[in-house]
């Protein structure tokens, strides 16, 4: 019994299904209220100092405070439309391939980081960091699912691989001349590391041990595989000995100079 199937007969009851689509359909609510009260995400977002006064539900809020898309009309809200549809299938996907209890986990715990962060380094990010938990998400769908397409402008099919690659190399850009948000990036990110990242690379790496083992194996077997001369009586090889001769003994039988029959 793995530690994870261990935590999940104690805590099963924390498992929150479909954590993802609920997420996302909050940022849903959120992008509505803008349009009726422009002050929401001031309302909602993180803020340090109010939360240490009492407003300790910012501590939730600051997370889907902020659409990122305000103002933008007709074509932001058909964007979050499509981000809201690969939101959900993500969230099927991973729980499909992880189980309801630990893709719970893997929110909890991208949740728990970006709120240290925020404290930690002082909101880097404003209305941003709760988007972090999309983010991991989709790196976590990309590295077990990387194959899959999506068309790029609704006409183009590109492997999840590939656009994931796209957006690591753009959080890497942010990073050049604002070194202090990289420890920003490692810590919200931890959950993909831990659900993913590294398991995976773990996984690669053993492939990749046991296919050099196949192949040295397999080296070792070839000489006598493939030697097309052998002797009868020592069993040496054109291969093992190259110096050899070989001579076929009046038994039909081949055989090396030192071992031919008189």
């Amino acid at each position: 019994m793995t530690w994870f199937d261990r935590m999940e007969r104690r805590f099963g009851w924390l498992s929150f299904p479909h954590f993802l689509r609920y997420y996302a359909m909050l940022h849903g609510l959120v992008f509505a209220l803008q349009f009726i009260r422009r002050d929401i995400t001031s309302l909602l977002a993180f803020d340090a100092d109010r939360i240490l006064s009492g407003e300790v539900w910012r501590l939730v809020t600051f997370l889907f405070a902020s659409s990122g898309l305000e103002g933008t009309g007709f074509f932001g809200l058909l964007f979050f439309v499509f981000m809201l549809m690969i939101a959900f299938m993500m969230s099927d996907a991973l729980e499909g391939a992880w189980g309801t209890f630990r893709t719970t986990l893997f929110f909890y715990t991208g949740v728990v980081c970006i709120i240290i962060g925020n404290f930690v380094f002082g909101n880097p990010l404003p209305g941003v960091s709760g988007f972090m938990i999309y983010a991991s998400a989709f790196f976590a769908f990309a590295t077990l699912f990387p194959k899959v397409e999506f068309l790029l402008f609704l006409v183009i099919p590109v492997q999840v691989r590939f656009l994931a690659w796209i957006q690591a190399g753009v959080l890497i850009l942010g990073v050049f001349g604002n070194w202090w948000i990289l420890p920003f990036y490692l810590l919200v990110f931890l959950n993909y590391l831990l659900w993913a990242g590294i398991p995976v690379l773990r996984g690669t790496m053993h492939v990749m041990e046991s296919s050099q083992r196949r192949k040295s194996y397999k080296a070792r077997q070839l000489p006598e595989e493939s030697a097309f001369h052998r002797c009868e009586v020592c069993g040496k090889t054109e291969l093992s000995d190259p110096s050899l001769e070989f001579r076929v003994g009046p038994d039909g039988k081949e055989y090396c100079d030192d071992h031919l029959p008189g």
